[in-house]
């Protein structure tokens, strides 16, 4: 898929961007024309992700940043470097997020406080330290990394599909209240996608799966950062409050 051009002059922050869909959606972002600060959770994960980035695309523009999405002020001096850095923030995925398989008869209050934490609380951090740049310079898109548990939920792990919920809601909402704002908010809601994990599972728990999905096959990394280029680009500007699935039409 051709993108030059698409992203030409834009500013974007990409979160969870250092490896699975995050790092494909840095990676098609700058393929795009973008400038793009990624966060990641370790400095040496970050580290690794530049330099594997530098190595496809010389001429990347990129920064790498790894603050505590759970610590609001940590989030803030982030966002603020990047403006610093770049001079604008035109682009926002919220995309890092951690998933839990666990029975409710297992489940921990504290990992399920955990989870919220991240996929929800680190959400709204990144958004609420982002949206006064994006409104003094007239306007901005923000991607939120959903789920297709988001809409079917799943057998177990309920804290998972309930951040999901959460990051549909805020999404919804948010499209409403900064619409005036000329920020567009929406969210890619992928299904069973071709990450790590699941590269770990057994070839025939896969082939399984694949079974259930009409397209007949898992979907690929870069499937989702298309889906984001999409909803991030001026391809998009009267698109605001979607939950785009990217799930091959998958029944659960």
């Amino acid at each position: 898929m051709k993108v030059s051009g698409m992203l030409e002059g834009k500013i974007a922050i990409v979160t969870g961007g250092t490896r699975g869909i995050g790092y494909e959606i840095v990676k098609k972002f700058l393929e795009a024309g973008a400038k793009v600060a990624l966060f990641g959770s370790r400095q040496e994960t970050v580290e690794k992700a530049l330099g594997q980035i530098k190595e496809k695309i010389p001429e990347a523009e990129v920064m790498g940043l790894y603050p505590a999405l759970e610590e609001y002020n940590e989030v803030e001096k982030a966002i603020q470097e990047v403006q610093e850095s770049f001079g604008q923030i035109d682009i926002l995925v919220n995309n890092a997020g951690i998933s839990a398989r666990e029975s409710i008869y297992e489940y921990s209050p504290e990992e399920f406080d955990k989870i919220m934490t991240l996929n929800v609380n680190a959400v709204f951090h990144c958004i609420r330290a982002a949206v006064p740049f994006m409104k003094t310079q007239g306007g901005g898109s923000i991607i939120n990394m959903s789920s297709m548990v988001s809409i079917y939920g799943q057998p177990a792990g309920c804290g998972y599909p309930a951040s999901k919920f959460a990051v549909n809601g805020l999404t919804k909402s948010l499209a409403r209240e900064l619409g005036k704002d000329q920020i567009r908010v929406n969210a890619v809601a992928p299904g069973v996608t071709r990450t790590d994990m699941v590269a770990a599972l057994p070839p025939e728990m896969v082939q399984r799966i694949s079974t259930t999905i009409p397209l007949g096959r898992v979907g690929e990394p870069e499937e989702v950062a298309n889906a984001v280029l999409f909803l991030a680009s001026d391809l998009a500007s009267y698109v605001t409050g979607a939950i785009l699935s990217v799930d091959g039409a998958t029944q659960v």
